[in-house]
């Protein structure tokens, strides 16, 4: 503030004048400054959520964690654990990948498949379309919208332990994808179950029938995805008994981007890690790196989410997380631990968030845990993030870049993530894994995803 001395009135005048514009001009200059702080707070929330809108399949660290059968609610009658709405599940950056479980009958009334989420959408509660047996889930679109938007991938998971899932020819198979393509992915229909929402690629749960027709089904969900714009992943989950009754022909004759071994309810499971001559996570390993069309398929430890979610096979967070590191330190096929299922790992003390950050904090990973306080919506309505805060770390700098996918065709200048990298294409590529021998790849090193100006909100 300035001062000044008068010897008469109109001195005086002239000087509070002065200071009343010295006023003025101090507070406009504040005003700016809190506008650009304002401005750079937004800015650096905006770059934050990109990089966390970036899945990377690559990773050996990422946790899915199936929901829709409210496996918690089959076992217990306290309704306070039951499994919630999907938005619930992204409240944080623990779990990475979330299939929907199931599509459970694949021709149904109308010739289309039903689906059923059991307390949170079914056709009994929720309605169908007209002339189907298909469940009409479209609030659900905004719920899935929201975890994308948090740096989730939503798949459907086809089958499920008593699924009418079979096929009588390639042809019905073929079909049946394209189908899927037009309900749940990238196509169009008048019956989309989830509305606008477009899901991120399909899973197999199968467990019964034959194995007739389902590499077809792959093929053709790789042709539909082929240009599209997005990423499609699919994945599979078979038994851990190697090979696989259903599936073990399918995941040798096609590439998969993932399979989720589920390691309990059977001899080889996590009860038996101990034991060389049960647990077989190596020959899995082998598998990818020898058979699997994809040289670049991750391997997921597939286990009970608590001592209820399955028979046999659950180990405490504790073990579990010593499993997992000692299994990624073994093992460069690793991909992360897949657990059955979210309302079970929720209610057994987040076991989920246990292994997240045994894995993250380890080598291989990448950074602490990242909270995210979404809104609760019921309605097909598209409701942005309120708040996002991250606690991680990293040692580079951070892109938006979607993660590598090796169904996608780059052009040259393209950016990627891949292995905790950034990548650059040098011209146009396809297949050609960023870092191989190829060389069409500039590595631009690590890929940092930036830590945010305010301190993490608790989990609920």
């Amino acid at each position: 503030m300035m001062s000044c001395c008068y010897k008469s009135q109109t001195e005086r005048n002239v000087c509070f004048s002065r200071i009343q514009s010295s006023h003025s001009l101090f507070l406009l200059i504040f005003r700016m400054v809190r506008s650009m702080s304002k401005l750079s707070a937004a800015l650096a929330v905006s770059a934050s959520l990109l990089c966390a809108s970036a899945y990377d399949n690559s990773r050996t660290d990422n946790i899915a964690a199936y929901w829709g059968q409210n496996s918690y609610g089959a076992t217990h009658s306290d309704q306070a654990n039951w499994q919630t709405n999907l938005a619930h599940y992204c409240q944080d950056s623990s779990i990475d990948v979330i299939p929907l479980a199931f599509l459970h009958v694949f021709f149904s009334t109308g010739g289309l498949p039903e689906i059923n989420m059991a307390n949170s959408c079914n056709e009994a509660d929720n309605g169908v379309f007209a002339g189907t047996s298909l469940a009409n889930c479209q609030f659900m679109a905004s719920d899935i919208k929201t975890c994308q938007a948090a740096g989730k991938i939503i798949t459907l998971s086809l089958g499920g332990a008593t699924g009418a899932a079979t096929f009588s020819s390639d042809a019905q198979a073929e079909t049946f994808a394209e189908t899927v393509w037009n309900l749940f992915l990238g196509g169009s229909s008048s019956t989309r179950p989830f509305g606008d929402a477009v899901l991120d690629g399909v899973d197999l749960d199968i467990e019964g029938g034959s194995s007739t027709g389902y590499v077809a089904f792959v093929n053709k969900i790789r042709s539909l995805s082929a240009s599209a714009s997005k990423a499609y992943y699919i994945t599979a989950a078979p038994q851990c008994v190697f090979p696989d009754a259903y599936l073990g022909s399918v995941i040798s004759a096609v590439g998969f981007d993932a399979i989720y071994v589920q390691f309990y309810n059977n001899w080889c499971g996590l009860q038996n890690y101990a034991n060389d001559n049960a647990w077989n996570f190596g020959t899995w390993d082998n598998w990818a790196k020898t058979s699997s069309p994809n040289a670049n398929v991750k391997i997921y430890i597939g286990a009970p989410a608590s001592s209820t979610a399955a028979n046999t096979g659950y180990v405490d967070a504790g073990t579990l997380s010593t499993i997992a590191q000692e299994t990624r330190s073994k093992y460069s096929s690793f991909g992360g631990v897949m657990f059955w299922d979210a309302s079970q790992a929720y209610a057994n003390g987040r076991i989920d968030t246990t292994l997240k950050n045994a894995l993250a904090n380890g080598s291989g990973g990448g950074g602490g845990v990242t909270t995210t306080t979404q809104p609760t919506t019921t309605a097909p309505t598209t409701t942005a993030p309120a708040t996002t805060t991250t606690a991680g770390s990293g040692t580079g700098s951070c892109a938006s870049a979607a993660a590598w996918n090796s169904g996608v065709a780059y052009n040259g200048g393209s950016q990627v993530t891949y292995n905790g990298h950034l990548w650059t294409a040098k011209w146009w590529t396809q297949a050609d894994t960023p870092g191989g021998g190829a060389d069409v790849w500039t590595d631009n090193g690590a890929a940092l995803r930036p830590r945010k100006p305010l301190p993490p909100k608790p989990r609920p």
